[in-house]
Order: C-alpha cells, then structure tokens, then sequence
C-alpha cells in the first residue's frame, strides 16, 4: 500500500462512533442483544415516568384525604361523602372503619381482641397499598441486575467472532478486529445505559413507597388509637 493510499484510506475514515453503523454492522446475535437491551430501556424509563408521575398522585392525595380526615367532626358522615376507592389513605380507613363495625355490633365487645383486629385490618391493608405502588419496580430492579451481563454477553460473542475472522483471513492486524471489537463494546454499553438508571430509579422509587408506607403506618395507629378511645368510653 502506497502512501498516497493510506492517506486516502485515513480521509475516508469516520472520525467518530457511529452507533447505529455499529448496530448495523454487527452480527446478528449481538444485535439482537442490542435491541433487546434498548427495549428494556425504553420500557425502563417508561415506568420512571409514569411511576414518578403515580407516587406523587398518590402523595399528595393522601396528605389532603389524611387532613380532611382528621378535621372532620363526624367520620361516618365524610366517608360517606368522599369515599375511599380512589385514596390509598382512605382505604386504610375503610379496612378500619369496617373491622370497628363488624367487632362492635355484638352486645358484648371484646376489648383487647377489637384492638388487636383493628390493627391487623390497617396493617395489612397498609401493605397491600405498598405492595400495589412497588409492584412494577421489580423490573427495575431485574433490568438494573441482569442488563451489564447480557451486554457482556453480545461483548463476548462479539470479541469471539472478531478471533474467528482472524483466523478466517489469516490476518490479526488491526484492521481486521477492531470494527467486530467495537461492535461488541457497544452492547455492553449499551446494557449500563439500560441497568444505571434502572438501578437509580429503583433504589429511589422504594425509598418513596417505604416512606409513603411509614406515612399509611402512622395515619393507622393514629386513627387505632382514636377507635381505642371509643372502646374505652363504651
């Protein structure tokens, strides 16, 4: 090769990646890693999205449902009016709501067994509300998890062809395997472009739903303690 051509070959030569001409150049199975790595991303910030947009509706109806709750003189009465369906916070009252009346319609009231029924029924409709809010963040967690290992998969498919393409043409320069070698760089960069905000979005999201919890936690006991007094003065 004349010098007059390398430096022709060198002009003709990208300056930069490309990466969809690394997409499209390599092989197949790696770009089916690729492609199902951008999937899982897209779905991945799909559910940041929608599930930022969810616990903060959440929130802020809870915190408005829990200060009407408690500034309203007759509890029957604003249940019945604003309902509960719709509330996380307001289902929790429902569950205690309903377990009070089914515990004190008989003639004789079992104190200590009402308190104790009272509190299972906040409780566990508490964690049914948290468990509901975390549920589409285990894919997160799956993404953030899984995704660097199937990129380091296409990257190990990818590197293996590039050494069978040496073989194949005899030929280790540089020339013949950096292309595959990049190519199979690019699927493991693209696994920590889908696992890194899986991984942040996940640990944040389950701190929101864990104090979202604590919050529900402390609307209960607040409202058992309110349901004890009326046992007492019974």
């Amino acid at each position: 090769m004349t010098d007059l051509s390398i430096l022709a070959a060198a002009a003709e030569a990208p300056t930069r990646l490309d990466p969809l001409e690394l997409f499209l150049d390599a092989d197949i199975v790696v770009q089916a890693v690729m492609a199902g790595l951008l999937i899982a991303s897209v779905w991945v910030w799909m559910i940041i999205v929608s599930f930022s947009i969810r616990i903060g509706g959440v929130r802020r109806a809870n915190a408005k449902y829990e200060r009407d709750f408690w500034q309203s003189d007759d509890l029957d009465s604003f249940m019945r009016e604003r309902g509960h369906k719709e509330i996380a916070s307001g289902r929790v009252a429902h569950a205690g709501i309903g377990e009070w009346r089914r515990s004190t319609k008989a003639k004789s009231i079992d104190r200590d067994g009402t308190r104790q029924r009272l509190a299972s029924a906040m409780e566990t409709q508490v964690a049914t509300e948290a468990d509901n809010l975390a549920d589409r963040l285990n894919f997160l967690a799956t993404v953030g998890s899984v995704a660097p290992f199937v990129g380091l998969f296409g990257t190990v498919w990818g590197i293996m062809n590039s050494f069978f393409q040496i073989g194949v043409q005899e030929n280790s320069s540089l020339a013949v395997v950096a292309p595959g070698i990049s190519e199979a760089l690019f699927a493991t960069a693209i696994g920590l472009f889908a696992a890194i905000p899986a991984v942040i979005a996940y640990n944040r999201f389950s701190h929101s739903v864990n104090s979202l919890e604590s919050r529900m936690l402390r609307f209960a006991d607040r409202f058992h303690a309110t349901l004890s007094r009326e046992l007492e003065a019974d």
